[in-house]
């Protein structure tokens, strides 16, 4: 390969490639549909979920608390509601976020068996998909998995509700199996550990069955499935604006299929941008864990995360990840509530230190950003923040923090591609502005 060849092509890509950033503003162009107040561009409705991060006053938008409301119930309610009951709670959230309603007893009842019926990859599948071609990546391989399910459906290109429903249901009954065993395949050909392969449990919720999959002694306590089973709920749906679920949006409308349409948001989900982030948190706190000597000196702590914001530390990109977010402002619903399970998480496994550092790095990065950038709405802790801190407790892998993100918004996704196809919409198609000035064409002796 002419390395020097590939430098030169890529300096034509640039040269021919960047724009203007005056040319945004001069034609009002939304950069990642969203304006400069940070609201989003209006690109559809929903009835699946809410986020809120704005209030209306005298005809202006201020900053507010942040909301996440799932068929209309506020998230902090429905979490309430079944840990008060001290019961799971994510599969009467996905039946929830599908059906549009809560469920009873006995429909809860049914909907979960029939979760675990669908639960069992195809004959084959495990030695086929995961083991004869593995990845160092398992959202690559979940992504192929998904893409691979298409020639084991006997009616794959099927779009109408009823059979969208079915592969929606086990697609979300099968998401854990794929990414456990896909990390398992990592252990086994990349990291030269025994390949310990554990069946799910028919009468353990998803949450516990992750677990349970994921040990090799299948141990785990029960706060431990609690937290990985609140990660689920918060993580299962937010907006049909995100973008992967936007991603599933514009690939439904064209009429494709289920497969084709979920892979292509795991591969959006896949971006540090997305649903990585809370790898990059983890990184970044191991970092200033590293450089900082006393771990409660706050002019220590900000002095170094004025150093990351100026490009001076960490990766040098200057942000400080996990802080701040799209649409809330003063706060994520998400990030308190994790909170406040982490904090128990990390006294029953001694590590209040680690916990109190990321509390005041939550508490003084919003105060270092403003006093660099200018802001237009509040700027506070999102998911992202604590959803590590609470895999890297739980011992759960860096390589499965994505795959969980996905394990859970794999619903999500399913209602809004249900919601796509029930309203029977046109084809997602937005403009984009050529600014390219006119040339003649030059023949080839000519140039």
């Amino acid at each position: 390969m002419d390395k020097n060849l590939l430098k030169t092509l890529t300096g034509e890509i640039l040269q021919s490639s960047i724009i203007d950033n005056e040319l945004y503003a001069k034609y009002d162009v939304k950069r990642g549909l969203r304006d400069i107040s940070g609201q989003g561009v209006l690109a559809g409705l929903s009835k699946i979920s809410g986020v809120r991060g704005m209030e209306m006053r005298d005809g202006e938008l201020h900053p507010a608390e942040g909301q996440l409301i799932y068929r209309g119930i506020d998230i902090n309610k429905i979490i309430e509601g079944f840990t008060s009951e001290d019961r799971f709670g994510f599969e009467e959230t996905i039946y929830l976020l599908l059906f549009g309603k809560l469920p009873n007893a006995s429909q809860l009842d049914s909907f979960t068996e029939l979760l675990r019926e669908y639960r069992k990859l195809p004959h084959g599948f495990i030695r086929d998909t995961l083991m004869k071609s593995p990845s160092k990546d398992v959202m690559n391989t979940l992504a192929r998995s998904v893409l691979s399910l298409y020639s084991y459906d006997d009616n794959p290109d099927d779009t109408s509700l009823e059979n969208v429903l079915s592969q929606s249901l086990s697609l979300i009954s099968n998401f854990s199996l794929i990414a456990v065993y896909s990390y398992a395949a990592i252990l086994y050909y990349f990291d030269n550990k025994s390949l310990i392969v554990h069946k799910p449990v028919k009468k353990l919720s998803l949450a516990e069955n992750l677990l349970h999959m994921l040990r090799a002694d299948n141990v785990y306590s029960k706060l431990e499935a609690i937290l990985i089973d609140l990660v689920l709920v918060l993580h299962a749906e937010h907006g049909g604006g995100n973008n992967s679920t936007f991603t599933n949006h514009v690939v439904s409308s064209s009429g494709t299929d289920t497969y084709s349409a979920v892979a292509s948001s795991v591969c959006s989900l896949k971006g540090p941008r997305h649903g990585g982030a809370n790898i990059k948190v983890t990184q970044m706190m191991d970092d200033i864990k590293q450089n900082i000597n006393d771990w409660e000196d706050d002019d220590e702590i900000a002095g170094y995360l004025n150093k990351i914001l100026a490009k001076e530390a960490f990766d040098k990109l200057g942000l400080i990840y996990g802080i701040g977010h799209a649409v809330y402002s003063l706060s994520d619903p998400r990030a308190i509530i994790l909170r406040r399970y982490a904090e128990k998480l990390a006294r029953e496994k001694n590590l209040t230190d680690e916990f109190d550092l990321y509390a005041r790095v939550e508490k003084l990065a919003p105060v270092v950003v403003s006093e660099h950038r200018k802001m237009y709405k509040g700027i506070s802790a999102n998911v992202d923040f604590y959803s590590g801190l609470v895999y890297k407790m739980l011992n759960i892998p860096p390589e499965l923090f994505t795959p969980l993100f996905a394990v859970a918004r794999i619903t999500g996704w399913s209602a809004h591609r249900l919601e796509e196809i029930a309203n029977k919409g046109k084809i997602i198609r937005p403009a984009y502005k050529s600014v390219v000035t006119d040339e003649e064409y030059i023949k080839l002796k000519d140039r």
